[in-house]
């Protein structure tokens, strides 16, 4: 999939599901389930209903081993950042990057220490925003 320009529109609990499978690599259901259970209060089933529906859309792999389920990601956190920014920009401000930083500095989203940092970045600096 590296390479590829896909659309990936993710729901917030999809995310949530790809955020265990970016930090670990690969999970059973179970261990996804366990940690979107703590932090969520989601039952095994909705969360194995999730990877089932990730997987379709090609987001996601299974192995088998045994009678569980593994699961992993097929493409990267910034790949998914990307696409959804993408669609975020073009769906509410027209395509229009300038716009979408204005409404995030007019709303205070964007602190000044952040505004330096953006700065620093726009005039080719390695700093992170």
């Amino acid at each position: 999939m590296a390479g590829k320009k896909r659309d990936i529109a993710l729901s917030e609990l999809q995310c949530a599901v790809m955020r265990v499978l970016w930090q670990r690599g690969e999970a059973s259901t179970a261990e996804v389930a366990d940690v979107l259970q703590a932090e969520r209060g989601l039952k095994h089933t909705t969360v194995a209903t999730l990877l089932t529906r990730l997987e379709k859309r090609g987001v996601v792999e299974s192995r088998r081993d045994a009678r569980q389920l593994h699961y992993r990601a097929t493409v990267t956190e910034p790949q998914v950042r990307r696409s959804m920014v993408a669609g975020l920009l073009q769906s509410l401000f027209g395509g229009d990057a300038k716009a979408l930083v204005s409404h995030l500095v007019d709303e205070s989203a964007i602190e000044s220490g952040d505004l330096d940092r953006l700065r620093r970045r726009l005039k080719g600096g390695k700093d992170h925003v």
